[in-house]
This record gives structure tokens, sequence and C-alpha cells, in this order.
């Protein structure tokens, strides 16, 4: 046995049966839903990639890094900088930043990551880096992202996907270093071992806090850290290195058994998820994007209040809202935990955007929680922090996951409470149809509008494409700062 093949595990487990259908999958064993569907999910993040490049939190991240890189730069260019390149390693956290910069992009229902984020910056990297051999064909990429996709929620499963989120980790990050390893191994052409090899060298550098979903800038990077130390592990199994093999079942320091330590669970792990239903389940089904900014655990909250605003549209006028005595939250569990904590000033946008009192609030004053609904004056809106001081919000240990009540009190003791089970988004998912009008409505402000009907043309017909390269390009197209 060659050490590349060599473990103190010799059956055939999730690890190696999953490294074995990834290095095999091919885009013909794909269902065509599937694959119309990734293409819509493509330009929701690309779309979000770009209406954040400039936010300042961004241009930060940009100035810190750049004093890093080498003189004449390298060979990835950065969403909406004006053609400046990177090396790919910088790119794919950069990048991933930038997707991940305004809660606006997608997410997954049952294993919450936001694949976007993670899989696209890392592939665009390998692509670019990938021209000095060969072009990188659309049907090529397409299949190396859907790759991703299928990916990342089956590890997150293994580890009872959103529970991980209650225990304080930052789900995403936890689970992202997989997909962006796996998508990029497939473009890269791996075989089964050399796949299993990145896995390992993948899973080894996740993490991530969700303490930093309060003060911290560091939220919006968390998933550019996993698309980084995915095509890094990638690039490394090319070479040779070896990696942790059987990495998601191994006992002593594997993958599951670590990250779901102390998590209350019985069985505390499920490596058999990691593997399930590979070609027959699709986990893109359960790929949702995003109608608000902020995180999806909130959305429940936004959409009660939106309802409440329909069914009670006097009580909600501008002049009445100043008779409401109190805004009381009940959400489930993991919901709760991820954002029912009461908004304080001084808040920035992140710690806004995670917080169900401040979206509540938001809803009712300005009627929609998009990105201008987060700009600095916004933050400083007296009309809604009014309403955060009279929110609260309740654990509800017994409401399945997404489920929200909100009870709404006025100054004549009358109330009114909308229960939801489900957000916008989640039942019904938005359409193909919706999405492109968001990637038109994110887009059309900020950036040259050819360059936005090229990009759009692209990746809805990227199955077609024998090279993607002229994408690369367009993506680099200047932006500016959309809640300037």
């Amino acid at each position: 046995m060659s050490p590349r093949e060599a473990t103190n595990a010799t059956d055939f487990g999730p690890t190696k049966e999953l490294s074995k259908w990834i290095a095999s999958v091919q885009l013909e064993d794909i269902p065509e839903d599937i694959r119309v569907r990734a293409k819509y999910i493509i330009l929701d993040g690309l779309a979000c990639g770009l209406m954040a490049a400039h936010l300042p939190t961004c241009e930060k991240a940009v100035k810190a890094l750049a004093a890093l890189e080498p003189a004449d730069g390298g060979d990835a260019v950065l969403f909406g900088w004006g053609g400046k390149k990177v090396t790919p390693l910088t790119s794919a956290l950069l990048n991933g930043t930038f997707i991940q910069g305004f809660e606006l992009d997608d997410w997954h229902s049952e294993a919450p990551l936001h694949s976007n984020s993670i899989v696209l910056p890392a592939l665009l990297a390998a692509g670019q880096h990938l021209q000095k051999e060969r072009a990188v064909s659309g049907p090529q990429f397409l299949l190396a992202t859907l790759v991703g996709f299928e990916v990342g929620p089956r590890v997150g499963r293994g580890l009872h996907g959103a529970h991980i989120l209650s225990t304080g980790w930052h789900s995403g990050a936890v689970f992202g270093p997989s997909a962006s390893a796996a998508s990029v191994t497939k473009l890269l052409g791996l075989d089964a071992v050399g796949v299993e090899d990145a896995l390992g060298i993948a899973c080894t550098q996740a993490c991530g806090l969700m303490s930093a979903q309060f003060e911290s800038e560091v939220k919006r990077m968390q998933h550019g850290f996993a698309s980084r130390s995915g095509l890094m592990a990638a690039f490394l199994a090319r070479g040779g290195y070896i990696g942790i093999k059987n990495v998601y079942e191994r006992e002593y320091g594997g993958f599951l058994k670590q990250f779901s330590g102390g998590n209350g669970k019985t069985p505390q792990y499920l490596p058999e998820e990691v593997s399930k239903g590979l070609g027959t389940t699709w986990q893109t089904n359960s790929i949702r994007i995003k109608p608000y900014a902020c995180v999806a655990a909130v959305h429940g909250a936004i959409d009660c209040v939106r309802l409440l605003q329909q069914r009670y549209p006097a009580r909600f006028q501008p002049a009445a809202v100043q008779d409401i005595r109190k805004i009381h939250i009940q959400s489930a569990p993991v919901n709760f935990h991820h954002g029912g904590w009461k908004a304080a000033r001084p808040l920035t946008n992140t710690g806004a955007q995670m917080s169900a009192t401040f979206a509540a609030a938001t809803q009712i004053i300005h009627r929609q929680v998009l990105a201008a609904q987060f700009s600095t004056e916004m933050l400083e809106n007296d009309e809604v922090w009014k309403l955060v001081d009279l929110s609260d919000c309740e654990l509800a240990p017994d409401y399945p996951h997404g489920q929200h009540q909100v009870t709404i009190t006025f100054a004549d003791g009358t109330s009114a409470s909308q229960l939801l089970k489900n957000s916008r988004g989640v039942l019904p998912p938005l359409t193909n149809e919706e999405i492109v009008e968001k990637w038109r409505n994110l887009t059309k402000d900020i950036m040259d509008p050819e360059a936005v009907k090229e990009i759009e043309e692209i990746v809805l017909s990227m199955d077609t494409l024998e090279d993607i390269s002229p994408l690369y390009q367009l993506l680099s197209s200047k932006t500016t700062n959309s809640i300037a």
C-alpha cells in the first residue's frame, strides 16, 4: 500500500464513498432541473459579491491584505475592483468575504452554510490559475459548483445541521472547507485518493466562532476562510501532499467527533449523512435564496411583521406606529440562539443584521429589510430604536426550526399575533425569475449595465460554453458602494 493510500481504517466508509463520488460524477448524472437551478444560484452569488465589494468592511479587508501581496499582483481578480489582481488564495478569501458581505447570499435550509461564498471564489481563483495550462469550460465549472453544493450540506448534516449554531460554532465556516475542496478537486480532475487527501487537509483547517456575529467584522470573512482553505487543500493534494484519511468518521481526532463534542445529541454525530443519498437526493434543492438582507434565522420574524402589516394596514400606518407598546418575538431554538438577542446601541450593520429585534423594527418602520436599511444613517434611526426598546425575544423550545410568532400590543390594550412555520424564500422558495430580478436590482446602480447584461448571459448559458474566461474580467468591472 502506498503512503497516499495508507490508513488505520481499511473499511470503505463515508469519507471514501464521498471521495469516490466526487471523482466520478459527471454533469449528465445530475438531473436537468438541478443543473438549471444551479445557474440561477450562481447568478445570485455573483450579485451579492458585486454589490458588497466596496462596503467599508470589504474595502478595509482589501487594503489590509493587499499590503501582503507581491508587487506585481497575482493571476486572480477581485469582484468589482476594476482589474485589480491578487494571488488565488487571497482572491478566494476576499471574494468570499464580498459574497457574505451583506447577508443577502444563499443559505441551506437543513445544514446552514452559504454555499456561493465558499464554492464560487475558490473555483474562480482556480480557473484563472489554470489558464496557464488550459481553459475551463462552462460545463466543467457548473459540475464543480454542483459538487460543492452537494458536499457542504452533507458534511453539515453529519453534525446535526443547524444544531451546531446552538453550540456556538459558525456552521458554514465549519462545513465550508469540505465544500470548496470538493469543488476544486473536481475542477482539477483528481482521482478518489487525491480527493480524500484534499478533504482531510481541508477539514483540519475548519473553524468559526459564532460570537463573530456581534460587534466583530470578521463574521463576513469566515466563509472566505473556508473558501481559501479548500482551494489550498485541493492544490496541496494535487501536488501529492497526504491528507487525513477517513477524516469524517475517525474516532480519535476525526472531524465529526471533534466538532460535535458536548452537543448533547444522541448519537453525537451522524457519519452516514456524509455520503447518504449521493446521486439520488440532491442537496442543491435545499439551497435557499434570501429576499432580505439579514441572517436567515430572523427572516421568520420579518415575515410575521409583514403579514401583520397586510392584515391590519391601519395599525401600521406611520402615524399609528407610535401606538405600539410591545413587540414579543418567539422563535425556535436555533433561530433564537442565532438571532434572538436584543440589539443595543452602538450597533454595527453586522450586529443589526443578526438581531430579530432590529430586523422586525426595521420592517415596521421602513416596510422592507434590504441593503439600504443598514447604512450608517439608518443604524441611528430613532424610530427604529424606539421599537427595538419595546421588543423582546423568547425561546420557544418546542417550535420546529424556522418557526416564529410575533405578537404586537398596542396602546389600547389590544394585540395582533402572527404564527409562521417558514419564511418567504423557504416556503415558497424564490423562483428563477425572482432571482434574476434580484440580480438586476442589486447591480443596476453600481456597475456598467452592459457588464451586468453580459455576466447574466454567460452564467445562464454556462452549460454551453467552451471557455468561461470572459467572465473573469467582467466580474472585475468597477463597482460602487451600494449603501453610500
